[in-house]
């Protein structure tokens, strides 16, 4: 296909030109009026410092303050130690395994047991374990006579024919929890 040029020539459909209109009924823009100061008022002799220069005349209140400012630091400075991020909460069994599990402890019943004497600090360290232990097992419904009866019972059962007779009951139990559904 031959490429044609377009016309120049506008017809009916073109865009209209609007009419022209004489010099004299045209309104001139006027010159836009300033807002604000003038550049460079600030340094400015004359408005600063009135017109012979002195500041009593009139004060230009963008000079600033003369109010002192102390540069120097307090003498104490409070330093914040950043937290610490902390995992997921322990359960009680978790913190009461920790805390009979613990090192120091176990150290400290060594010594007592040889006899040597501890000193208050280490001595109230460890009442207050033994407290945050017994309170554990409170929350958890162990006591002391739970545990004895363990051991006593790991210590009977020590027969052939006893640990036979425990697991044969422990296999009724369970036909009899399969039952109740």
């Amino acid at each position: 296909m031959s490429h044609s040029k377009k016309s120049r020539k506008a017809n009916e459909n073109a865009p209209k030109l609007a009419p022209r209109t004489k010099k004299s009924d045209r309104a001139l823009a006027g010159k836009k009026n300033k807002s604000g100061n003038k550049a460079g008022s600030r340094h400015n002799s004359n408005i600063v410092g009135g017109k012979d220069g002195s500041a009593a005349s009139k004060k230009d209140p963008r000079h600033g303050s003369k109010k002192a400012i102390k540069l120097d630091l307090p003498s104490q400075v409070k330093v914040i130690a950043p937290k610490k991020e902390q995992g997921p909460k322990l359960t009680d069994e978790q913190k009461l395994f920790k805390l009979e599990e613990d090192p120091r402890l176990n150290q400290l019943l060594d010594m007592l047991e040889e006899g040597k004497d501890l000193s208050q600090d280490e001595q109230k360290w460890i009442n207050k374990t033994f407290n945050q232990i017994e309170a554990l097992m409170e929350r958890l419904g162990i006591t002391e006579e739970d545990d004895l009866g363990q051991v006593i019972e790991s210590a009977a059962a020590v027969s052939d024919d006893d640990l036979l007779d425990r697991f044969e009951s422990g296999a009724d139990l369970l036909k009899d929890y399969q039952n109740k559904d």
